[in-house]
């Protein structure tokens, strides 16, 4: 029988053994690999009340020492990488290229978490008036909450609590019910790198846990990233609640391609881009732009993309794997379906894929459209699977007037040679994360993670300095020392003299 994973409460890993409980299935295989417990009230209730003793004592310990932990949390991150990287392909259906990619962007943003001393200083004035001194501090918030997705689970909640912690705060954290196995090693690992007891908290559920999150006195600030109804909720149930929040939420992403641009490097980066991770990427291309003749690629990016097949994680010939359950196959088959009835031209048809030897898979080939529009549902909706739409247009304003008309804005990229092409683009256009020749422009976490309209909700985003604002307050301090001068009286106005 499968085990029940435990819950990090308190600084213990508690047996979940009498609860409720959620499986955890391999999505090439449909077999169990543990069963997740769904938190009860009373889980919540501790997890946030030793959150809550935790970070009183935290909050003291020098900004040096939190950096330490870091360090050695980094260190121990990157000793057992290949190992955290099988157990979340395991249980994503990531290939293990991918899934080692997925943990070292989330070590990047830890090493970043390192350089806290230098993001936590304030600023200092003297004489902002005469023998007065201004400075502001950077003090932590108290207790923080993130709130987890299937398809990152070591990228994302990196993104989150070691950025959180070392600000001074504590963090309690839900991860996705379909993957939790990688959040539950990331945390050990923590724990072994010498965070104190109660700092992070690990619980394990769906919507229960979340909503008791959002509306809990004690949590101070809410993290998420997931789908764009939760998302919604997410930032209306938590601001409404009186708390910071920032919700990263769907996204429908254009590479636009110019005439100009590298045919061999446009087709092979369209391939990786709208396929890697079954197309189960927030930053996914899923809409390419044809500008003018580049739309005679169009067969040759067809022949490219039938050249590669899903498989299971460990094949070294799996350029990607499953999407991560039944439910999601049978959303893209459904998208997949409407195009063909709608009017688009399916130039390769996936619908059908099939992997020797995972005949329980939950498999979805490489599909390409052509001929699409803004009006059917493969353009509208997210589809979240490995399936790219063609799009032709006569110009770049042409292909700027159509990325700035959809309500996302997560991610776009330009193919060209012409950095005057590349320079109208990038300042024209209404999406937060721009690549130029670079299809899948997730920043480096010195850098934000700024998503625009429909795929963001809130107002700081994150990693990056923005990160360390979202996590912390601002005191500012006006300071003047009296000497024995004789006292000239009182001063009945707000002027500093």
């Amino acid at each position: 029988m499968a085990k029940i994973i435990p819950q990090l409460i308190a600084g213990s890993w508690r047996d979940c053994a009498q609860h409720d409980v959620i499986e955890v299935l391999d999505p090439a295989t449909q077999q169990v690999l543990c069963l997740a417990p769904r938190a009860t009230a009373e889980d919540i209730e501790d997890a946030i009340a030793s959150a809550k003793a935790a970070q009183e004592s935290w909050r003291e310990v020098p900004v040096s020492d939190r950096a330490r932990l870091m360090l050695r949390y980094q260190h121990l991150l990157k000793e057992h990488h290949d190992e955290i990287a099988e157990i979340l392909a395991a249980e994503t259906g990531k290939n293990f290229a991918d899934a080692k990619g997925d943990v070292w962007r989330g070590i990047e943003v830890v090493e970043q978490a390192c350089n806290i001393g230098s993001l936590m200083m304030g600023e200092t004035v003297e004489n902002v008036a005469r023998e007065i001194d201004t400075a502001s501090w950077i003090q932590p918030l108290g207790v923080c909450a993130g709130i987890t997705p299937f398809n990152f689970p070591a990228m994302i909640p990196l993104w989150m609590f070691p950025l959180a912690i070392a600000c001074g705060n504590s963090f309690v954290l839900k991860p996705s019910e379909q993957d939790p196995m990688t959040v539950n090693r990331l945390a050990e690992l923590f724990i072994e790198a010498g965070a104190p007891a109660g700092l992070l908290q690990v619980l394990h559920g769906a919507r229960e846990p979340v909503d008791a999150l959002l509306t809990h006195p004690d949590i101070r600030a809410i993290s998420f990233v997931g789908s764009v109804p939760v998302g919604q909720h997410v930032y209306r149930t938590g601001t409404q609640h009186l708390k910071r929040v920032q919700a990263f939420a769907g996204a429908k992403n254009h590479m636009v391609i110019m005439p100009d641009a590298p045919k061999d490097q446009v087709l092979s980066n369209l391939v990786g881009a709208s396929c890697g991770a079954a197309g189960q990427r927030c930053m996914a291309i899923s809409v390419a732009v044809f500008v003018g003749e580049s739309k005679q690629w169009i067969p040759e990016l067809a022949e490219q993309m039938q050249s590669i097949q899903p498989g299971y994680w460990n094949d070294p010939a799996a350029a990607f794997g499953p999407v991560i359950n039944p439910q999601a196959k049978q959303r893209v088959l459904r998208l997949i379906a409407e195009g063909k009835a709608e009017g688009a031209e399916c130039l390769l048809d996936g619908s059908d894929c099939t992997v020797a030897g995972y005949p329980d898979g939950n498999w979805v080939g490489p599909t390409l459209f052509r001929g699409v529009t803004t009006k059917m549902s493969l353009y509208r909706e997210e589809i979240f699977g490995p399936v790219l739409v063609c799009m032709e247009v006569d110009t770049l304003d042409d292909a700027i007037a159509l990325v700035n008309n959809s309500p996302y804005g997560n991610g776009t990229s330009i193919f060209t040679r012409s950095g005057g092409a590349a320079r109208h683009y990038q300042h024209a256009v209404e999406v937060g994360q721009v690549g130029i020749n670079v299809p899948i422009p997730v920043p480096l976490p010195f850098f934000s993670f700024t998503g625009w309209k429909g795929s963001f909700y809130g107002d700081l985003h994150a990693y990056g300095k923005q990160a360390i604002r979202f996590y912390t307050e601002t005191k500012t301090v006006t300071t003047r020392w009296f000497d024995d001068a004789p006292v000239s009286g009182p001063n009945m106005t707000i002027q500093l003299k």
